[in-house]
């Protein structure tokens, strides 16, 4: 993560400003020792989409034993975004290719990509062979 923490910041907050729900409540504070914790523990992967250099998105996969099938290595998403300017190319379709071909070298049978209803991107899913597997249920109970 460290490699790329810097070069994620302005994404990260374009990032937000599109998809976070409760802006008013919860602000963005990424969790960078928690990030590094599992990046020391090996089940942290990211994949970055760059152009001449400048990173336009990122995939950030969280690998490890599922509790329910401990045959099998799941990778789960944590944030997957691309800058909206290369939405309509292959790039997010070549970032998310490439990350499977390098998680099924690492043994992963199953990834799963979580969208937001209010921003998804179904057609991608679709043309990459997802299934929709399960639904998230969402609710603010602070104060």
């Amino acid at each position: 993560m460290a490699s790329v923490k810097d070069d994620m910041q302005d994404l990260l907050e374009m990032h937000w400003q599109e998809i976070a729900l409760n802006k008013d409540k919860i602000k963005l504070n990424p969790h960078w020792e928690a990030y590094a914790d599992l990046e020391n523990e090996d089940q942290l992967r990211i994949y970055t989409a760059r152009i001449n250099g400048e990173l336009i998105g990122y995939f950030v996969v969280i690998i490890g034993a599922n509790l329910h099938y401990k045959d099998h290595i799941f990778g789960l998403n944590d944030v997957i975004f691309l800058h909206p300017d290369w939405r309509q190319t292959h790039t997010g379709a070549k970032m998310i290719e490439f990350a499977e071909k390098c998680l099924k070298r690492e043994g992963v049978s199953v990834l799963h990509i979580n969208t937001k209803v209010h921003q998804p991107f179904d057609g991608l899913m679709d043309f990459l062979g997802y299934n929709v597997v399960e639904r998230v249920y969402s609710k603010w109970i602070g104060e």
